[in-house]
């Protein structure tokens, strides 16, 4: 089901949890780009991939949220790779390795209460914080 009106008007109901308590441009990007991936690839888990990759350039999940990140780009090496669908490179769970310092995602991993993350790297910092967040 298409997630804009033919208005242009969002249709809350159709966004993910996490979408409905994210700014509106964040809203208005997942469903543009998934409606369009609806009229390219059909409804279904190609369309959602699409149109999360697109809202993963300029936002990353923080909690039961997304925000705006500080510049645009691949959150991780998994987003950056063209053979992605086959499983090519890693991937964070809508955390942002690639924009954040290990200290940012330490502070991240502190309020988050994980335990073991002062012996972390930066990349097993945000796989921490993206099954802490569930």
């Amino acid at each position: 089901m298409p997630m804009m009106t033919r208005s242009g008007k969002l249709r809350m109901q159709e966004l993910p949890s996490t979408l409905q308590r994210s700014p509106k441009e964040a809203q208005e990007t997942f469903a543009k780009a998934h409606d369009s991936a609806v009229e390219t690839y059909g409804e279904g888990e190609r369309a959602h991939r699409t149109a999360y990759a697109a809202l993963k350039r300029r936002w990353e999940k923080h909690g039961d949220r997304w925000i705006r990140k500080a510049g645009r780009g691949p959150s991780d090496e998994r987003a950056k790779s063209p053979r992605a669908r086959r499983d090519h490179g890693r991937t964070f769970g809508g955390v942002d390795v690639e924009g954040n310092t290990k200290k940012e995602l330490y502070d991240r991993a502190a309020d988050l209460d994980v335990h073991g993350r002062s012996k972390m790297t930066k990349e097993e910092l945000a796989k921490a914080i993206a099954r802490k967040r569930g």
